[in-house]
């Protein structure tokens, strides 16, 4: 899996260009397949823009609430969002799918830059919780420090060379960088609230991962949402450059604010 600003066939996201510096070590674009049930607050999202359709991922918050990247509702027309499931295509009692036109994106994102890259979808009502949809404990008490082992998941692309979303649900292990370390291959463009991850050969997200979480496990069966995809390499997903998330700590007082989740 991994990130990226193309547009096609509901795959979105942005890239940055690397600077000639040093690399991050090699990754694969590897992962394993999610079991039902697994990832219960994992959100599959197709956004109808004036032109387009667009599919990203995102993470449940709550009975009304999905988290995702600003730059996936940015110009939202109208949402359906799938939830219960880890397959787009086959048939799952589990499944349900809601619409809405109800879209929040940062006020300070810049789609340039992707600072602020980070942004919420309402349902039209709340929805009830079971075994296969639950929402995740969302709130990171701690920014996330470099090293840190950390999970992302998503439908995106497997790799370059074969376009679409895949129909079942994926999962990778990652670690977490320094922002010190993802200046050594994106330059000055990485700020405080971006965070790069990287896996032992080329895992990562890829196009049509956009939105989806990264998560950390704490203990206790709490999972923190500590990032929300954001950007990748204009290298490629196959690349060895590190994938590029939204940290969440920063914007715990605005999603507080606007989902009134405490």
């Amino acid at each position: 899996m991994k990130i990226s600003a193309a547009i096609s066939l509901g795959l979105l996201l942005a890239v940055l260009a690397p600077s000639t510096q040093k690399h991050i070590a090699p990754r694969i674009i590897g992962g394993d397949e999610a079991k039902a049930g697994q990832f219960p607050y994992a959100a599959a999202i197709y956004i109808k823009k004036e032109l387009s359709t667009t599919f990203c991922g995102g993470a449940l918050l709550s009975n009304l609430w999905v988290l995702t990247a600003g730059h996936c509702v940015d110009g939202a027309v109208s949402t359906i969002v799938y939830l219960g499931s880890t397959t787009l295509q086959d048939h799952d009692p589990n499944r349900i799918m809601l619409t809405t036109d109800n879209h929040v994106i940062h006020p300070l994102y810049n789609r340039t830059t992707l600072e602020h890259d980070i942004g919420l979808i309402m349902f039209r009502m709340a929805i009830t919780f079971s075994d296969y949809i639950k929402p995740t404990s969302f709130f990171p008490i701690a920014d996330l420090p470099g090293g840190a082992p950390v999970t992302t998941f998503g439908w995106g692309q497997i790799d370059d060379e074969h376009a679409g979303v895949t129909n079942h649900l994926r999962y990778v292990q990652l670690s977490a960088l320094t922002n010190d370390e993802c200046k050594l291959v994106f330059g000055s463009r990485i700020t405080e609230n971006m965070v790069c991850v990287s896996g032992n050969y080329n895992e990562g997200i890829c196009r049509g991962d956009s939105g989806s979480p990264l998560i950390q496990n704490v203990g206790g069966g709490h999972t923190l949402i500590v990032g929300v995809g954001s950007f990748l390499s204009e290298n490629g997903c196959e690349s060895t450059d590190p994938s590029g998330f939204t940290r969440v700590f920063p914007y715990r007082d605005w999603i507080r604010n606007v989902t009134n989740i405490v």
